[in-house]
């Protein structure tokens, strides 16, 4: 049976909708083109006969005219993909067709299921929900039409724009066009509706669920500006640590089905098994997984039992059930790329309340995760831009005068962001990251994808093969090299000499794009800068793990120990000026939510509300406030918020008085009788004094309570693994294995291959089962419950998200099992790097 490939089965749903993406402009938000982007779909909407591809978001009057036909005829057909609700999009849709007037057909694909839109509390759609927005937006649209029209006999003018409170929404949507301009391409399509002249409009509303990001054909994660991937996956109680985070699994009954993502995230995970064809066995690890189980069990029906499908072992687990892994900095080359690279800037979302130009739909607010977005920038400059200085300077020069013309719709020209200037004795050549490209998995060398061949394999074995893939690539290509390339470990100058050598060539540029972009992306991460601060992280968490077997009390040491450490560098900072340290407080406090968790696994019961003793805590928090009051300006941590500005003025006073105080010491022309006349100011001077320190008093008590706070936090995080289900069965393998401890998949997939039980493991009968359970159990015929190592294909979906250690780790208990040949699909609702969990832990989206 042929294996499973999602981006296979990604690329298919598209030219399934091959009728309607002809001779259309396809118009595409964020977290669709996320998902596009990175399986290479764009050259099939081509195929397909697309007139553009374009922004939804940044809709302009140019998408009708610009396009890869050479056929001016005026648009008629537009096709929306969106991932997120109808009712988030319904602003940037009807501005869309408000744009391109000669539309008489708009074809709507969204992520988001007619189900999952009538059950979400957030969108304002019923039942018939896809029916009920074709409606809803025809009726939006004629209102606009007739509100224009009544501007344009109200101005006596054809110029018309569209009103701001109907459409703008304060965020510099262009003018639209002329209605004549438009009138005379439309004549035969229009239609005269109580004097008003507009368009019969065909909506149509269909489900589309595979909008996924795809890594390799088994590894997957939701579009990061998706409305799955930007729901809530919990709210604030005494068992939740973060909006982005499943509630700590504590074994007994939780409020998760009040959560809307688990109605999210149970249709996507059914829909994707329809659109796979693959008949789910359902398993669940954790609180909230528990929960989609069971709204997955209740959409399943006989007739999707009965079909011949392939079986699949669905396995759902909460990411709260190990937060350790996707904290720590592991040993994958993607998390270091995903961590250290630039990426793309999000667009901004649309909510049912931003919508002031439509009356049809109610408002509706509810937190939405900010994700950091997957696509990321890899700078191309080093690579493109070779020896020859004079087409270095013509390349640049046309890439000018194409920014140049693009943004030509703006009046003024000089936004364009490259810049080109000669000089006499050379040309400086400088340019924005627009030049930049990104990560494409369905490019491979010789069949094998790029991505999931460097995810299978540690930091060193994948840069190995990467310099192995360039040197074949460069010898297929039959391009001789100029330096000598030495064996072993490539450097980062030997490495940036073999893609330049590549990327010589325009032709073998369009043949090993995929390679130059991820080689480009690896010398970037072997820059000293950033692999230097990575292996400090590296050796600092592997600090702690050997603190951790010995006492609470060296462990907190050495958490105090960092503290101090960052907050000497930081008066060190302000005083002499000189360069930050490797870690800063963000830093460190991720360190410290390490230790803590750490410390839970290893201390249970050291202290009454935590794994450490009064006087190690004592001593942590005294260091963390000098930290703070030494950094005072770390704004993005959520529990110093209102008080920064505060600490802030006091550290530039105090300052201000040294420096006062060291000029008033060195000045030796000071006369003893120049202080006669400030006697009477002494007694204003000690009430100020008196003032100042009274403020200073309580500003430390507000940052003290402050950091209780925090700490208490930590306790929540340290006790995770000490209320959840999943406990000493499966440690005692891995206590040996200190350096290179398994994360929370691995250790679940040799168990389930080794057939051993998994603590907490609930299985969720299918319909049949339920049917032979309630029915022809009677009769001695009971369904026996499945297990998971008897599957062929296990899927493993982390309500949370997963990062690249566990996907590595994961084919290495694959491969190391007895069943190396069994078919196992990794997936999440988001991609985590170490960055994205100080954030959700620390930021403003956490739960302190």
């Amino acid at each position: 049976m042929a294996a499973i490939d999602v981006i296979k089965c990604c690329l298919e749903s598209i030219r399934q909708i091959s009728e309607d993406i002809d001779d259309a402009v396809v118009f595409l938000d964020a977290g669709s083109t996320e998902s596009f982007q990175i399986i290479g779909a764009f050259p099939v909407f081509l195929e397909l006969g697309a007139r553009a591809v374009c922004s939804l978001e940044n809709t302009s009057a140019l998408d009708k005219v610009v396009g890869w036909r050479s056929d001016s005829s005026h648009v008629k057909k537009i096709v929306v993909i969106t991932s997120r609700l109808l009712s988030d999009a319904h602003r940037y849709i009807l501005r869309c067709l408000n744009l391109l007037q000669s539309v008489v057909h708009c074809a709507i694909y969204t992520s988001i299921s007619e189900v999952a839109h009538s059950a979400y509390p957030d969108s304002p759609l019923g039942p018939d929900a896809f029916h009920e927005y074709e409606t809803l937006l025809k009726q939006d649209y004629e209102e606009l039409v007739k509100n224009r029209e009544r501007e344009g006999n109200a101005l006596g003018s054809s110029n018309i724009s569209l009103d701001e409170s109907s459409a703008s929404d304060e965020e510099g949507w262009s003018h639209l066009t002329s209605l004549e301009e438009e009138d005379s391409g439309r004549q035969q399509d229009n239609v005269a509706v109580g004097g008003i002249v507009r368009l019969d409009l065909m909506v149509s509303v269909h489900h589309f669920p595979m909008l996924i990001c795809p890594f390799s054909p088994r590894v997957f994660v939701l579009p990061s500006e998706g409305s799955i991937a930007e729901a809530s996956l919990s709210t604030e109680n005494e068992n939740s640590v973060s909006s982005g985070l499943p509630p700590l699994s504590t074994g007994k009954p939780t409020d998760a089905e009040d959560i809307p993502a688990t109605t999210l995230i149970a249709q996507f995970l059914y829909h994707f098994a329809l659109k796979m064809d693959l008949k789910l066995e359902i398993f669940s690890l954790g609180n909230m997984s528990k929960h989609v189980g069971k709204l997955l069990t209740e959409m399943s029906s006989l007739y999707d039992v009965a079909r011949r499908k392939r079986s699949v072992g669905l396995l759902i687990v909460d990411r709260t059930l190990d937060l350790l892994t996707p904290c720590c900095h592991g040993d994958s080359l993607l998390d270091r790329m995903l961590s250290v690279m630039p990426h793309r800037q999000r667009k901004a979302s649309a909510t049912a309340s931003q919508m002031k130009g439509s009356q049809s739909l109610p408002k509706c607010g509810s937190v939405k995760l900010e994700r950091s977005p997957i696509s990321i920038k890899i700078p191309l400059d080093n690579v493109v831009l070779q020896d020859d200085s004079k087409n270095n300077l013509k390349l640049l020069k046309n890439i000018e005068a194409f920014m140049r013309g693009w943004n030509s719709v703006s009046s003024n020209s000089e936004n364009a962001e490259i810049k080109v200037t000669d000089h006499p004795n050379g040309e400086e050549l400088s340019f924005s990251d627009e030049l930049s490209g990104t990560f494409v998995c369905t490019d491979n060398f010789r069949g094998a994808p790029y991505l999931e061949a460097i995810m299978e394999r540690r930091t060193k074995d994948a840069i190995m093969l990467i310099k192995k893939w360039l040197q074949e690539s460069l010898r297929h290509e039959k391009i001789s090299l100029d330096v000598r390339v030495r064996p072993g470990f490539p450097s980062k100058s030997e490495l940036l000499s073999l893609v330049k050598f590549l990327a010589k060539r325009q032709s073998s540029v369009m043949k090993h794009k995929g390679l130059i972009q991820l080689a480009s992306a690896t010398t970037c991460i072997l820059d000293d800068v950033y692999s230097t601060k990575w292996d400090a992280f590296v050796s600092a968490e592997k600090i702690l793990r050997v603190n951790a077997t010995d006492s609470s009390q060296s462990l907190s040491s050495q958490i105090s120990d960092f503290m101090n450490k960052t907050a000497l560098a930081s008066s060190l900072v302000q005083k002499q000026g000189k360069s930050q340290g490797i870690f800063t407080l963000e830093d460190v406090l991720l360190l410290t939510v390490v230790g803590y968790i750490l410390a839970g696994e290893s201390f249970p019961n050291s202290g009454s509300g935590g794994p450490f003793s009064w006087q190690e805590e004592h001593f942590m928090k005294e260091a963390l406030m000098d930290a703070v009051l030494e950094n005072p300006t770390v704004s993005k941590l959520k529990f110093l918020h209102g008080i920064s500005e505060e600490l802030q003025s006091k550290l530039d006073k105090s300052q201000s008085g040294e420096s006062k105080a060291l000029s008033t010491h060195l000045d030796p022309g000071d006369d003893d009788d120049d202080h006669w006349g400030m006697w009477g100011d002494e007694d204003d001077d000690k009430d100020t004094k008196k003032d100042q320190a009274f403020g200073d008093m309580q500003l430390k008590l507000e940052l003290r309570d402050r950091v209780n706070n925090l700490f208490k936090f930590f306790h929540k995080l340290s006790n995770a693994k000490r209320n959840a289900p999943l406990k000493d069965p499966l440690e005692s393998t891995w206590n040996n294995d200190l350096y290179s401890s398994k994360g929370l998949i691995s250790k679940l997939l040799t168990n389930i291959l080794d057939s051993h039980d998994i603590p907490g493991l609930e299985y969720h009968s299918s319909t049949v089962g339920r049917l032979f359970k309630s029915g022809f159990g009677r009769l001695g015929l009971g369904q026996a419950r499945p297990n998971l190592a008897d599957q062929n294909v296990i899927l493993i979906f982390v309500v949370g998200g997963i990062n690249g250690v566990e996907v590595q780790e994961a084919m290495e208990a694959v491969a190391a099992s007895n069943k190396p040949d069994i078919d196992l699909i990794l997936g999440g609702t988001t991609f985590l790097t170490p960055n994205d969990m100080r954030e959700l832990l620390l930021g403003d989206f956490c739960h302190i």
